[in-house]
């Protein structure tokens, strides 16, 4: 028969758990901030209607940054920015 101590022992895994890095989440990023204020709290919502009704919303009384879609863990380029960068490239 086992002590309590060497039960709990015997349960538990030794050593440093493995670190992994975040999933992102899927859907529209949006990072509101008080005025001058280095830091903020990012929202995310499903569609991009969604997204700028919360950015309207919070653009009375907070500064909003539009952080743009996300998939699969990584940006989705816009047809709308695409368009601005090879305009300015142009």
């Amino acid at each position: 028969m086992l002590s309590l101590h060497q039960q709990i022992r015997k349960n538990t895994k030794m050593g440093r758990p493995p670190v992994l890095p975040k999933k992102k989440k899927d859907g529209f990023w949006l990072d509101i901030r008080n005025k001058g204020a280095n830091s903020g709290v990012i929202i995310i919502r499903d569609t991009y209607e969604a997204m700028m009704q919360a950015a309207r919303q919070y653009q009375i009384t907070k500064d909003v940054i539009i952080l743009g879609e996300h998939k699969n863990g990584k940006k989705v380029d816009s047809p709308v920015t695409s368009k601005k960068k090879e305009k300015s490239n142009a």
